[in-house]
């Protein structure tokens, strides 16, 4: 172990950090008119979108005495505006300023004229991609909604609500927004108010696109596939909210806009109500002709087009045929895609942009980072500790990238000497400390363990539908871990179609489908199971768990001009380019890649681009220097 690099990769908040102005390419041609103006739901389309993204008024106030809740009065006035969707905390808002714990933050705006001139017999939904983290809306002063959760996306029926239509600005929206960050145990990601080495700024509020669509009083609210790659067959589940009852219902399947599939519900069929009144649980299936069955892959990311029509809603979406799994090839199980051994290049992908923070200036900046880590050679993004807006999984699905999805960590302050000091030392010690001692693993506030199952669940509920995420990862390091043989098993009943990496990095409870380490300070090598597959619990294969180095390399140069701090953070730092360069070529194709021939099922490099302090990316931060050029070759 490279004792001297481990020593110097101990974290260090820093209390006196200054940040430097970085931008990239797209925050500097980005029109406050025209904001992520694209589909925001690209899994479930239709034609009525209007798009509430541009500027708001904005206020900060404090919370008035002991009152901790969503309910103080509201503003007398406002500060100035803000650039829905970029938080408070980021250059692009137009704000710049950190939201404290004691702090909320308001928004107002007005609704369009035209969304609120409803056609006969249709509502209108309000949609939030994400708003971190407690959330009130109001509609003409009255308070229609409250949301907890920084990272999924909520949505509210305000037709009852709306005055009479006539002209602009009768129509009011104000939110009311706290976020009391890292100085609680509640799921933020790396966020922290004293950012230092791997964890950054924090920011709250909107986030992600708002916007309005109508619908008929009958629509469809929800939609997912799953396929069962074996059979050739596609299963459609769908959620329709409105009258008991339906009108009629067709599934058509389409191969480059030719009609392939075509399924049709009659009225008078009899549907399982589900446990909310005024929704109903719908599932269609049909088989795809032989001749037209293409397997999705990387190589090949072919995605049919689906059309669902249920009375006068029309709806448009997409799907793939694909299989995700663990089979035994040679001595142990390997991850395979579509029953073929895969072998996973990963790139650590932290989500995180200069001048926008959580959210990318532009739906080109998400599809630049995703093509460029392409063209480098990998296959996979491990998105890490964030969930992202949907047209990045979009574009993972369509661009042909694999995903490893974390869930967003939570806990009270963590005890680096146990996370971090002691796995780096032995990471055999790890493997006997259970993981119910809450205390040890800062998780003692049982409401909040509750209320991560909470949003973990919604994560999932909101994400199985993109086709190109293969592993659900809950826990990383320790950071909040808690039972995670029962979230394994919960994790398994929500979406037995995918994998998990129930612990990346150490804390191994023995569950899951991959043994999956970190290896920062050691010579690489393929990680074996301790637990013998018998004793396994929560795991797909009966042969056992896949080898998976869940993170590595680390590399680290800081380049003058762009970068947002002084300070540079690595696991091991290089003064050039040209010693980084000639490092990272060795560390892949010398240590990593002779690993796949000893049944590594795949390795996930650190990582996409620098942030802030952590100067070990592909890419600067600001995305304007490629600092890792050279295509990895499979």
């Amino acid at each position: 172990m490279n004792i001297k690099d481990a020593v110097r990769s101990i974290i260090r908040p820093h209390q006196d950090d200054s940040i430097t102005p970085l931008t990239t390419v797209w925050g500097d041609s980005l029109d406050p008119q025209k904001v992520l103006q694209e589909y925001p739901r690209p899994q479930l389309k239709r034609d009525s979108y209007y798009n509430l993204n541009g500027l708001w008024d904005y206020a900060i106030t404090a919370v008035s005495g002991s009152d901790d809740s969503l309910h103080n009065s509201h503003p007398r006035s406002y500060d100035g505006k803000i650039l829905v969707p970029f938080s408070p905390e980021c250059s692009l808002s137009g704000v710049d300023r950190q939201l404290k714990p004691d702090e909320f933050l308001w928004y107002r705006t007005f609704l369009p004229a035209s969304a609120c001139n409803l056609p006969d017999a249709h509502r209108l939904i309000l949609h939030f991609g994400a708003v971190d983290y407690e959330t009130e809306v109001y509609i003409n002063n009255v308070s229609v909604f409250r949301h907890k959760g920084g990272y999924d996306p909520f949505e509210v029926d305000i037709t009852d609500y709306l005055l009479a239509p006539g002209g602009e600005n009768v129509n009011e929206l104000i939110l009311r927004v706290r976020d009391v960050s890292n100085t609680s145990e509640q799921p933020r990601g790396k966020q922290t108010l004293l950012r230092g080495g791997i964890f950054y700024t924090a920011q709250s509020g909107i986030w992600q696109t708002v916007w309005l669509e109508q619908v008929p009083s009958t629509y469809v609210e929800k939609l997912w596939f799953d396929s069962v790659y074996d059979e050739r067959k596609l299963t459609a589940h769908l959620t329709v909210r409105g009258a008991v009852t339906l009108p009629a219902l067709s599934l058509s399947l389409y191969d480059r806009q030719e009609e392939i599939g075509f399924r049709s519900l009659r009225i008078d069929q009899t549907v399982s109500p589900s446990e909310e009144p005024e929704r109903l649980n719908i599932t269609l299936s049909v088989t795809i002709p032989e001749e037209h069955f293409h397997p999705w892959s990387p190589e090949s990311p072919f995605l049919y087009d689906v059309k669902l029509t249920l009375g006068k809603d029309v709806v448009t979406s997409y799907f793939a045929m694909r299989l995700f799994s663990l089979e035994k090839h040679g001595q142990m199980p390997v991850f395979c895609l579509n029953h073929e051994p895969y072998f996973l290049m990963g790139v650590l992908d932290q989500g995180y942009w200069p001048d926008g923070l959580y959210t990318a200036p532009s739906d080109e900046a998400l599809i630049y980072d995703i093509e460029t880590v392409k063209k480098l050679g990998y296959n996979m993004l491990r998105k890490h500790i964030k969930v992202e807006a949907a047209r990045y999984y979009y574009h993972c699905d369509r661009l042909g990238m694999i995903v490893c999805q974390d869930m967003i960590n939570g806990g009270g302050s963590y005890s680096m000497p146990l996370v971090s000091y002691l796995p780096t030392v032995s990471q055999t010690a790890c493997r006997h400390i259970p993981d119910n001692q809450y205390a040890l693993f800062s998780r003692t506030d049982a409401s909040a363990r509750k209320q991560w199952e909470v949003e973990c669940r919604s994560m999932i509920e909101h994400l199985k539908f993109f086709p190109s995420i293969a592993i659900w990862c809950p826990f990383n390091e320790g950071w909040g871990q808690f039972d995670a043989v029962r979230i394994t098993e919960m994790i398994r009943d929500l979406d037995p179609t995918r994998l998990i990496d129930s612990t990346s990095g150490w804390f191994d409870q023995g569950c899951g489908d991959f043994v999956s380490v970190h290896n920062y300070f050691r010579a690489l090598s393929v990680p074996r199971d301790s637990v013998p597959a018998n004793r396994l619990r929560g795991n797909s294969c009966p042969d056992g768990r896949a080898g998976f180095l869940s993170e590595y390399g680390g590399l680290a140069c800081r380049i003058e001009g762009h970068s947002s701090v002084d300070r540079a953070f690595g696991y091991k730092c290089y003064d050039t380019l040209e010693e980084l360069q000639a490092t990272y070529r060795k560390l892949i194709e010398k240590s990593l890649l002779p690993l796949r021939e000893q049944g590594l099922s795949g390795a996930v490099y650190t990582q996409v681009s620098d942030v802030e302090e952590e100067v070990n990316g592909l890419m600067t931060y600001d995305r304007r220097i490629l600092k890792l050029p050279a295509p990895v070759s499979l």
